[in-house]
């Protein structure tokens, strides 16, 4: 569904069932002027270490840029926003550009994305690739081929999918393919550690449950924080430097955690939206 829709639909719900009028607010983890509220942690670096200034903020975009690199070399990254959340809606507006990193992976090219209940920073280790978390995949057309976005891999993690425990890394959304430069509108809808939606342009194109501590795909972690088996109920947000240069104009929140335990608000969320994805 459209968030101009959504965003009446929670207004309703919000005033009809507190007995008073209270207008629903949306968060902007990214201010459009620079990296306030944000950490980076790129691999074989410090946390905070923005090396070869990786993400930078600029004319209402947060870059993500290779050019201080010589070669890629596996220095994958993330930038964390500061807070952790539960329950809530993300949108996020993404767009690649340019080409990709000296070597950088064949599997990375046009390739990025979100990460969703994700460890803390500052749990992840000097070279520690990916933070155990639920990656929502973000693939670009490479102008020929058929190439889903909003994807899930799991590093470290596994979710229950068609009622089934799922151990695959990843698996295919069943949206559009965008070729180009396009700006593409990807939302996801977290319900702690029940259910998660990839809605891209207003379609949903992929949902899951119980997400979990679990699996591989994930190296060099602190084995305190990977104990499989432990529900994922909440965790970090952070946006992936992945060797192919990306951009981002809106990464906003409408946080759902006030209304989690009054099932007919978010049950009454979850069935817009899948009227509107069909």
């Amino acid at each position: 569904m459209t968030r101009l829709l959504l965003f009446f639909i929670l207004i309703i719900f919000v005033s009809t069932s507190s007995g008073h009028k209270s207008v629903p607010k949306w968060l902007s983890l990214f201010n459009g002027k620079d990296l306030s509220g944000w950490k980076v942690k790129i691999r074989n670096h410090a946390l905070e270490d923005n090396f070869a200034n990786t993400f930078s903020a600029s004319n209402g975009l947060m870059k993500v840029n290779y050019n201080g690199y010589d070669n890629f070399n596996e220095q994958f990254g993330h930038i964390y926003y500061k807070e952790k959340f539960s329950h809530y809606l993300l949108s996020i507006e993404y767009r690649f550009v340019g080409e990709q990193a000296n070597g950088g992976p064949a599997w990375a090219i046009r390739n990025s994305g979100v990460m969703v209940h994700s460890q803390a920073p500052e749990t992840v280790t000097l070279n520690q690739d990916f933070p155990i978390s639920i990656e929502v995949q973000f693939l670009g057309g490479n102008g020929k081929d058929e190439r889903h976005t909003a994807n899930l891999c799991t590093p470290g993690t596994h979710v229950v999918h068609n009622g089934k425990l799922l151990t695959d890394h990843c698996i295919n959304s069943t949206s559009k393919t965008f070729h180009g430069d396009q700006w593409v509108n990807a939302d996801v809808l977290v319900l702690g550690n029940t259910r998660i939606q990839h809605i891209v342009n207003g379609d949903t194109v992929l949902t899951y449950e119980k997400p979990q501590i679990g699996g591989g795909v994930v190296t060099d972690f602190d084995p305190k924080v990977k104990i499989d088996g432990t529900p994922l109920s909440d965790g970090y947000i952070s946006l992936q430097s992945e060797s192919h240069p990306i951009e981002f104009r809106k990464v906003e929140l409408f946080d759902l955690a006030p209304y989690a335990n009054n099932p007919w608000q978010l049950s009454s969320i979850l069935r817009e939206l899948s009227k509107r994805g069909k």
